[in-house]
């Protein structure tokens, strides 16, 4: 994109091709979103198995030979890719630096992202420290998630979380190597929330829409994860790592119901079990492997 010197516009498409989602790797890629059908498939995956599945991710490559070394992989695609090409773009002068940047990036995953903070932490300018996470978001490698306004102007003004693309990029990043240990570490929460964020980002992206994702954060601090905005209704989601669904748990949900009323879809608490139930009126406990 950056070599492209001349206008292309009515002469060429522009595709987003992000990482591979869990429908594609299962070969259904067309298969609707819960909210989107009503009948929803609960299949079972083995708790080993899927955070297996999260470490080593879901670029193609990975997907299509299963015996490929994934730690190798992710160390070969963040010094070839992220260290070389994607610094070139902004003419990235310490290495150093910018390595340190995105493994803090990273080990924020799912936090609000105060960049001033994270700056003063690295040592440098904070126009610095959004000049690298811009890069970042430009060529894919993390998506910005910014709080819901009715009032669209202040969404722009008000403090991001930031994920990564990528579950398995974001797990070697973060340290992580084995499955048993980052699903009972400290970074269990922000791993299993950026895998399901990434699904539904992915499902909507492979179909060619753009997807209007937020998050929704009350002044009290009560939050919902993700809200889905389907130009009809907002969906509420809230992803928690448990594989015991309880009705506390659609708390912040039915929040949200009285705070925008009408405006709110059906909620979903997506855990890590295999069970689908009713935890209150309107919001539903969905496994992971549903979406």
């Amino acid at each position: 994109m950056a070599q492209v010197t001349e206008t292309l516009a009515g002469r060429a498409a522009m595709l987003r091709l992000l990482p591979l989602s869990q429908r594609e790797v299962l070969r259904r890629p067309s298969s609707l979103l819960p909210w989107e059908e009503e009948d929803v498939r609960a299949g079972g995956v083995a708790f080993s198995d899927l955070w297996r599945g999260f470490l080593r991710g879901s670029y193609p490559e990975l997907v299509a030979s299963p015996d490929r070394d994934a730690a190798l992989w992710h160390a070969s695609y963040v010094q070839t890719y992220l260290e070389r090409d994607v610094r070139s773009l902004r003419q990235v002068g310490d290495l150093t630096l910018f390595q340190s940047f995105v493994r803090a990036l990273a080990v924020r995953s799912g936090g609000l992202l105060n960049l001033t903070e994270l700056a003063r932490d690295l040592g440098v300018a904070v126009n610095t420290a959004k000049a690298w996470l811009s890069v970042l978001e430009a060529s894919y490698q993390v998506v910005i998630l910014r709080p819901y306004f009715a009032n669209v102007g202040k969404r722009l003004v008000k403090t991001p979380k930031v994920y990564f693309t990528d579950v398995g990029t974001l797990c070697y990043l973060a340290g992580l190597r084995d499955a048993e240990h980052a699903a009972g570490g400290p970074m269990g929460g922000a791993v299993f929330e950026t895998a399901v964020i990434g699904e539904i980002l992915k499902t909507y992206v492979h179909r060619g829409e753009s997807p209007q994702l937020s998050f929704w954060r009350s002044s009290t601090g009560t939050e919902v994860d993700l809200l889905v905005d389907t130009g009809r209704l907002l969906i509420p989601v809230e992803i928690k790592l448990s594989a015991t669904p309880r009705p506390a748990m659609a708390d912040t949900i039915l929040s949200l119901k009285r705070d925008l009323g009408q405006r709110i879809g059906p909620g979903y608490v997506v855990h890590l079990g295999d069970i689908r139930l009713p935890l209150a009126p309107g919001v539903t406990a969905l496994p992971s492997s549903s979406l």
